[in-house]
């Protein structure tokens, strides 16, 4: 492999694409709002590694310590080597070789909020890239660092919370401040996120101020009309579980929570979930009145009037609820719906949350599973429609089985990835049912 240059960015030339990797795109202090980096084209920067991850619970408890995370280590941290630092606002682009004008698409990975990077394997753009697209995985703020609340937070920006829901915000900013030097179209941006970054899509997608800066999106086991359960709270509703934690931490305001070591900050944290069962839901983005201003029940009635694609998978998280809010807004907004019923081989978890995320890279042989010629083929063909729906807002093209879009009032049909082949279809909701309650998904 040998070094590419674009602009003031070094990075690698491989056969397939050309890659920068760790490149910053902001910058923030801790429970502080992110600040965009600006590159005037005067500094030469190494993009040739990734960066490090954002601090999370992985980075200070051992995997093997926590068996019933295993799952998700095996199928996507075996093996890669991560750092973690809180100056982790970072990029990875992986453009076509000799790119010029082509569409972009914004990659937010999943994890639950609180976890998750975006050097996991299965990230790659390569094959995207081949197909003509240029793919940003982009890393923001997860956790107690992307989003505690706190009184002195809304005091300083009149605002509180939210600050990876933000960070992502700045990174579409950015990408289209600068993509441009890489090859890319910045009016012609689809944003794509799996699980939390689907759902964060979702948010981004009722907020106004989003307007104008992204063309469509693709939502993956995270998109659609949220059941009441699962709707962000006022953000001061949250407030109190993270003063219990300042004070768990032995920190009588967030100014000492700032310069608490990282490893006490987690410590405090690991002792403050072992006694609480509500710790999911105070670690997810809140009404803040600036990027979600209102309950988003209401937020959902008028969403963007961008491109949508929704998908969701046979043993999805909740599956019969992914399909059934997943096909209701994309019935409601003309999106385009695929149901992902291909099992992962090599053991007995199905179509697992968030195993189309290989087949949409095309990164399959770097995976443990024996996958076959059938996995192969569907994996080139939800490629294909992402690459064409990014460049036009179609996903179809030539090879491929039609694809229309839902409609308001009609059965929601979904282009349906099965073991004997890919045509439009239902999903079968009693499936779906029976796998949840069977199978279940394993645990992050």
């Amino acid at each position: 492999m040998d070094n590419v240059k674009t602009a003031c960015f070094t990075g690698i030339k491989t056969e397939r694409c050309a890659k920068y990797l760790g490149i910053r795109f902001a910058t923030a202090e801790r429970f502080e709002y992110a600040k965009l980096c600006e590159y005037d084209g005067t500094e030469t920067f190494d993009a040739t590694k990734h960066g490090p991850a954002c601090p999370q619970y992985r980075a200070y408890n051992a995997h093997l310590d926590n068996p019933h995370r295993l799952f998700y280590y095996k199928e996507f941290r075996e093996g890669v080597e991560f750092t973690y630092d809180e100056d982790c606002l970072i990029l990875d682009i992986y453009a076509p070789l000799e790119a010029l004008n082509c569409p972009v698409m914004i990659f937010f990975h999943g994890g639950g909020f609180d976890s998750g990077a975006c050097s996991e394997g299965g990230f790659d753009g390569s094959q995207l890239a081949e197909k003509g697209i240029i793919t940003v995985f982009a890393q923001y703020r997860v956790g107690v660092l992307g989003y505690l609340t706190d009184e002195s937070v809304q005091e300083k920006y009149g605002r509180d919370g939210n600050f990876g829901l933000d960070d992502q915000f700045k990174a579409i900013q950015w990408v289209r401040n600068y993509i441009n030097l890489f090859g890319g179209d910045p009016h012609n941006i689809t944003l794509c996120g799996q699980s939390a970054g689907a759902i964060s899509i979702q948010y981004l997608c009722l907020s106004g101020k989003s307007e104008g800066l992204f063309k469509r999106v693709i939502m993956m086991s995270g998109g659609g009309m949220f059941p009441r359960f699962a709707l962000p709270r006022p953000a001061d509703s949250t407030r109190p579980y993270w003063k219990e934690f300042k004070e768990t931490a032995g920190c009588k305001d967030l100014e000492e929570l700032k310069t608490l070591p990282l490893e006490k900050l987690f410590a405090a944290l690991e002792a403050l979930k072992a006694t609480r069962n509500d710790n999911i839901y105070n670690t997810m983005p809140v009404i803040d009145g600036y990027l979600i201003e209102a309950p988003v029940d209401k937020l959902i009635k008028n969403p963007l009037k961008v491109g949508y694609m929704i998908g969701y998978t046979n043993t999805d998280m909740y599956a019969p609820v992914m399909e059934y809010i997943g096909n209701k807004f994309g019935k409601k907004n003309g999106g385009y719906i695929y149901f992902f019923d291909i099992d992962a081989p090599g053991d007995e978890n199905g179509a697992f949350h968030s195993c189309d995320i290989r087949y949409m890279f095309g990164t399959l042989e770097d995976s443990w599973r024996p996958y076959g010629e059938r996995d192969r083929e569907a994996s080139d063909q939800l490629s294909s429609y992402v690459a064409n729906y990014a460049k036009t807002g179609d996903p179809n093209g030539e090879g491929l089985p039609e694809w229309t879009p839902a409609r308001p009032f009609t059965f929601a049909k979904a282009m349906r990835f099965a073991p004997e082949k890919t045509a439009e279809g239902r999903a079968h909701y009693l499936k779906l049912l029976g796998n949840m309650l069977k199978k279940g998904d394993p645990k992050a």
